[in-house]
């Protein structure tokens, strides 16, 4: 296993239009431009943001809509086109020689889809799906069917786990993957079209300090937002950050694993047990 592991974490420009296969493109090429940058920089895994593809908007998924919220048409989105730009995705992650993280729309036969995370080994493999368990009332109300589990995956004998919308705001997920014994978690959150998300960043720097945990933050290329991707250390410090003015970008850094997240999840499953007991 190496000392170190090169990750990358992009942020991305958001369309929320599945059923525009122009922009559905778009996003596709976006993300691919960025993989390449990502491996030239010798990353072993780049980490996309909630959307990369598509974040499909309510209002346009609406059967009732646009001008009125209700349950989501999911006939209306271009399967066939979203589902060609994950598969060339997935073609690049065997070419480069690099596992991607890339949050998607997940059909399920005669259900609503989950919103999901897709993880791509180096070898152009779908090794693992996490679906967002704690989703806002708008999704679970109109959009998506829930997911159950934790999910994690090993690149290089590192170990992450995975977060993905709202699920960044609840403290017990990152306090399951830290039981399970996760070197980081990858999160991936929208804030697309929204202003003032600084909060966001300072729950990550928060959740990466309590369980001396590397987080990466995967996020869009918003303007307004006050938030850019980028790696968190087990400190709670930022190891790198996207460019602020939200340009679409990749950054890379090297994670570890830290003398001080050992001591820490050693301490922290004593004292559980402890209490526990």
């Amino acid at each position: 296993m190496p000392e170190t592991l090169r990750i990358a974490v992009a942020q991305t420009t958001v369309h929320e239009d599945p059923t525009n296969p122009t922009l559905l493109r778009q996003s596709g090429t976006e993300v691919r431009r960025l993989m390449r940058e990502a491996a030239a920089a010798g990353a072993r895994l780049v980490h996309f943001t909630e959307g990369a593809i598509c974040f499909p908007s309510k209002r346009v998924m609406s059967s009732l809509g646009p001008d009125e919220v209700g349950p989501s048409d999911w006939t209306k989105a271009d399967w066939t086109v979203l589902q060609d730009e994950v598969d060339q995705i997935v073609a690049l992650s065997r070419e480069l020689r690099i596992w991607t993280v890339l949050p998607t729309v997940h059909q399920l036969p005669d259900a609503r889809p989950h919103n999901s995370m897709y993880v791509v080994s180096d070898q152009g493999k779908l090794v693992a799906r996490y679906d967002e368990r704690m989703l806002s009332t708008t999704k679970v109300t109109w959009m998506y069917t829930p997911g159950r589990d934790p999910v994690t995956f090993e690149v290089d004998g590192y170990r992450f786990g995975l977060a993905l919308g709202l699920d960044v705001i609840f403290p017990e997920v990152f306090t399951e993957y830290d039981r399970l014994g996760t070197d980081g978690v990858l999160v991936s959150y929208c804030s697309n079209g929204v202003n003032r998300n600084e909060h966001i960043g300072i729950q990550a720097r928060g959740i990466a300090a309590i369980n001396t945990s590397w987080i990466s933050l995967a996020v869009p290329a918003n303007p307004g937002a006050g938030l850019d991707a980028g790696v968190i250390n087990p400190r709670g410090e930022w190891a790198v950050q996207g460019p602020s003015d939200n340009t679409p970008a990749v950054v890379v850094t090297d994670v570890d694993r830290a003398d001080i997240s050992e001591t820490g999840r050693s301490f922290r499953q004593r004292t559980r047990e402890r209490v526990g007991s």
